[in-house]
């Protein structure tokens, strides 16, 4: 489960939000420089303007994770819902996404943003990233914004959405890294700026706790300079399909529908 600090705090930031206040979890400048939250995003029409106002990643993983109809998706972290909502459009009415959080406030702030959007192929679930509550081979997709930081446990993190993926299926999230010889006094309080209270993982770092989870095809893009060797970043990793070329997957209701 995640640190009580951290699932205290997000949980104060939900209950702002649920009154109707702006909410931030990092310095306000970085918010003002357009590198977090709602700026993030190339298109939030039609959202819950309560689920736009909850934005606090760094980036839109839902971009970059080449969603297809009638998949299922986990959002690692989902708070206010921006991303499962997103991701929910572009599944479609026979695809399936899941809500993952540590906090029941950011839950019932996600839930209500989702009842506002009329959507019903969401689902919202409590627990922690490092743990998650679902088999093996659930989902196609696993996505998720800025929030993989924030945990003190990121290979078991890795390591559990290596799990819950499909043969073939797709890892692809907003982070924030760090990069480069930096003084570590400066990097710290950089992280601590963007809101990373459990420290970045270096890139490469990164990329090898990929790899020994079991993950292949990894990318990992710099994108917003944070200054001090700290970056958002998108990473993206395939989990290895079955057999030379080939990818099997359990049949989903619009497979079926399909054969039909």
């Amino acid at each position: 489960m995640a640190d009580d600090k951290v699932v205290a705090r997000y949980s104060g930031l939900a209950r702002a939000a649920m009154l109707g206040r702006m909410i931030v979890d990092c310095d306000a400048g970085e918010f003002e420089q357009g590198c977090f939250g709602a700026a993030g995003y190339e298109d939030t029409a039609d959202l819950p303007e309560g689920a736009v106002r909850a934005s606090l990643g760094c980036g839109d993983p839902v971009a970059v994770a080449e969603l297809r109809e009638g998949e299922s998706v986990l959002d690692l972290g989902s708070g206010g819902g921006i991303d499962v909502l997103l991701s929910a459009r572009r599944v479609g009415p026979y695809g399936k996404v899941y809500g993952l959080d540590a906090s029941p406030d950011m839950l019932a702030l996600a839930r209500a943003n989702a009842a506002q959007a009329g959507v019903t192929n969401v689902e919202f679930l409590h627990g922690g990233i490092e743990a998650i509550p679902l088999p093996g081979q659930a989902v196609d997709a696993v996505i998720s914004n800025c929030v993989i930081n924030l945990s003190d446990d990121k290979p078991a993190v890795l390591a559990e959405a290596f799990r819950v993926l499909r043969p073939g299926g797709r890892f692809g999230v907003s982070d924030v890294v760090t990069d480069g010889a930096v003084d570590p006094v400066r990097r710290a309080a950089a992280e601590q700026r963007v809101g990373c209270v459990a420290g970045a993982l270096e890139v490469e770092r990164y990329r090898a706790l990929l790899r020994q989870a079991g993950f292949v095809d990894i990318r990992i893009r710099l994108t917003a300079d944070h200054g001090d060797g700290v970056h958002s970043a998108i990473v993206q990793a395939a989990k290895p399909a079955i057999g030379p070329g080939l990818e099997i997957r359990p049949m989903r209701d619009a497979d079926a529908r399909n054969l039909a």
